[in-house]
């Protein structure tokens, strides 16, 4: 069994909004290019292209039509996409039998070391939030890695050393960095916006934070706009005027 470092030096994680969010699964597709040509076994695909087709992913995006308490709100279309939560107290780490699956000292990242996984698949039993998958091909665990040979890629432009997933989301809904230091940009963005641990009860004290979604009960006003939705002028004259009293007689 692996037991979990005392203290990380780092908190490494995602701060996701789920109000920005639009479920373009961009998140998902960079994050499956990347993690198949780069970190560890390639993530393989069975039957692609077929009715029963299935596939491994490190990141997956899920939509809920969310209905909030008041009779006359409007329901909202809530997307939320979901990986590994790189926990503080993660079950996946402590029930792995061989020490394969670990949480690193230096910046708290939770990995599996594929040459030691024997694709048991106690670390996706223990996991409450399903965020570990079993590669079919390869017959190990497969986990979202925070894209760590992007992040320390000294060979990568600065703006390019972060997850992909961050990378890649267009909206921006996706925030990368250190959650232990309440001074850095992401737990800012916590602090302001209230961020949401993912299923707190577990008591495994996820490290990626959740921003709630801003409710949208009321449609915005649009008053800005009024004068230049305005008719140009009454009677239409010119050529449209022309064509105007040619398209009645039709």
């Amino acid at each position: 069994m692996t037991t979990l470092p005392a203290k990380t030096e780092k908190k490494l994680g995602l701060v996701i909004d789920l109000d920005t969010c639009v479920g373009c699964h961009a998140c998902v597709i960079s994050c499956k290019g990347w993690n198949t040509e780069n970190y560890g076994a390639p993530l393989s695909d069975q039957n692609a292209y077929g009715a029963d087709n299935s596939g491994t992913f490190l990141n997956r995006v899920h939509s809920f039509e969310v209905q909030p308490e008041a009779a006359d709100a409007a329901a909202q279309l809530i997307h939320f996409p979901k990986s590994c939560l790189h926990c503080e107290d993660a079950p996946c780490v402590t029930v792995c039998p061989t020490g394969a699956s670990y949480k690193r000292v230096e910046d708290g990242i939770v990995l599996v070391n594929e040459s030691d996984c024997i694709g048991c698949g106690l670390c996706a039993w223990a996991c409450p939030y399903g965020a570990r998958e079993l590669d079919q091909a390869e017959g190990v665990m497969k986990k979202c890695t925070l894209c760590v040979d992007r992040i320390y890629n000294e060979n990568l432009p600065e703006e390019d050393r972060q997850p992909a997933c961050v990378r890649t989301c267009p909206a921006g809904a996706r925030h990368f960095g250190d959650l232990g230091d309440e001074n850095s940009e992401v737990s800012k963005l916590v602090a302001e916006r209230g961020g949401m641990d993912l299923m707190p009860e577990q008591g495994t004290k996820p490290v990626n934070k959740y921003l709630p979604p801003r409710p949208k009960d009321e449609m915005p006003e649009f008053d800005v706009l009024a004068p230049f939705l305005e008719p140009v002028a009454e009677e239409p004259k010119g050529f449209l005027g022309w064509l105007d009293k040619t398209l009645e007689k039709l």
